[in-house]
């Protein structure tokens, strides 16, 4: 198959799904695969170095070829210019990208902002490649549940503009149950339209990891009963709950501890709640890069996943659970809907209500009154679910059958 990557998104950008990886793979399978993307600035909103916005840029990356389109750098709070960023990159695709790219028998359109549907319609009316949209994100939900947009009149526009590409997408692919039942709900596309994949983590880097009891000493996790999340700690993370529930653990149990690693901008306000409040069983570690980070989560006792009260997040399953799935360790998951449903799926853990001190204290309590035995058997629970139905094989696999029905169907 000749398969075209239309996306905002590409490495060098950090977005490991369904980019450099998931093409390299369809490449190894047999197939080929040509991209048309932007010039690389997500998270900053500034060019990347060694590139500049020109009309046109060719380059290969690990053998894959690839088409940079201009685009209106920009990653910042600003809704005006967030609109620029993703109208102008829609535009040169449509435009310059398919005047450029080579005919392919479909189109993979791996959607981050929705206006990369216009380019997939251009390339439909124009060239006769049918395209499939991958949604992850839903639109005009993320929006609004983010405060970027809050337009009543532009949110009943881009949700007329969603419906208009669902409907002329040849097949939909959706990362939840929930998020497939709002979409056939509100653009009444047929449900055999609509696929689920899960999405799948780096399991090459988080499966290999060992427990390290020296790594455990160095970072302050020995001896300790550790909770650990791994990840942003931002508005959506809503991380202040989760500190007064270790407040709560800490009276009832001082041998727990909370650990939560990475950065994000609450990270400084949630350390100053720390001091305020004297909690003594938190612990704080910068970012780490993926290569090291499986080994410190096969150091938790319990892997914690918390977001918002949000009904957005009730269709949405955070990307860190199946990576936490693959470490073969316990999950606490604080997000109601499909997030929780997979977890007791898999039998791999406990929920909690997010938002809610006292609950996550009794789930992390529940946790810590488990035999070993028993919290190592819910590890095991949701690693051989994510290796029999969300790895990154599986998963790739059902896409190579989704794209070949499509081909045969046109």
């Amino acid at each position: 198959m000749r398969i075209l990557f239309l996306t905002h998104y590409f490495q060098p950008e950090p977005n490991f799904f369904f980019c450099l990886p998931f093409a390299k793979e369809l490449v190894r399978r047999g197939h080929t695969v040509e991209v048309l993307t932007g010039f690389p600035n997500y998270p900053s909103g500034k060019v990347y170095d060694g590139y500049r916005v020109k009309m046109l840029q060719r380059e290969t990356l690990e053998g894959i070829p690839i088409n940079r389109v201009p685009l209106y750098p920009s990653h910042d709070k600003s809704s005006v210019k967030r609109i620029m960023c993703y109208t102008s990159f829609a535009l040169s695709a449509s435009t310059i990208g398919v005047a450029v790219v080579k005919p392919a028998d479909v189109v993979y359109v791996s959607q981050g902002p929705i206006t990369v549907g216009l380019p997939a319609c251009i390339l439909k009316v124009l060239k006769g490649i049918p395209f499939v949209l991958h949604i992850q994100d839903l639109w005009p939900d993320s929006l609004f549940s983010t405060g970027m947009f809050n337009s009543r009149l532009g949110i009943r526009m881009v949700h007329s503009w969603c419906n208009f590409i669902y409907k002329r997408a040849a097949k939909i692919i959706t990362t939840t149950p929930g998020m497939k039942q709002k979409v056939c709900e509100r653009s009444g596309v047929a449900e055999d339209k609509v696929e689920i994949v899960y999405n799948w983590c780096d399991d090459s880097q988080v499966c290999r990891a060992e427990p390290d009891e020296e790594l455990a000493g160095s970072l302050g996790m020995a001896g300790r009963f550790n909770i650990v999340f791994a990840g942003n700690m931002g508005r959506a993370q809503a991380m202040g709950s989760v500190l007064d529930a270790a407040k709560i653990v800490e009276l009832e149990q001082p041998a727990i501890q909370f650990v939560f690693i990475g950065g994000g901008v609450d990270v400084d306000s949630l350390k100053q709640k720390v001091s305020d409040l004297r909690i003594r069983n938190v612990l704080f570690l910068p970012r780490r890069p993926i290569s090291e980070i499986g080994a410190i989560l096969r150091l938790a006792d319990v892997l914690f996943v918390h977001l918002k009260k949000d009904p957005l997040f009730e269709i949405t399953i955070p990307s860190k659970t199946q990576a936490y799935m693959a470490a073969g360790r316990p999950v606490l998951i604080g997000v109601p809907g499909d997030a929780t449903d997979l977890i007791l799926k898999a039998k791999a853990g406990l929920p909690c209500n997010p938002e809610d001190p006292k609950s996550i204290a009794e789930a992390v309590l529940k946790f810590y009154s488990l035999p070993r035995a028993q919290l190592d058997a819910m590890g095991q629970n949701g690693k051989h679910f994510y290796d029999q139905e969300l790895a990154f094989r599986i998963a790739v696999t059902r896409f190579e059958t989704l794209f070949g029905s499509v081909i045969k169907e046109t």
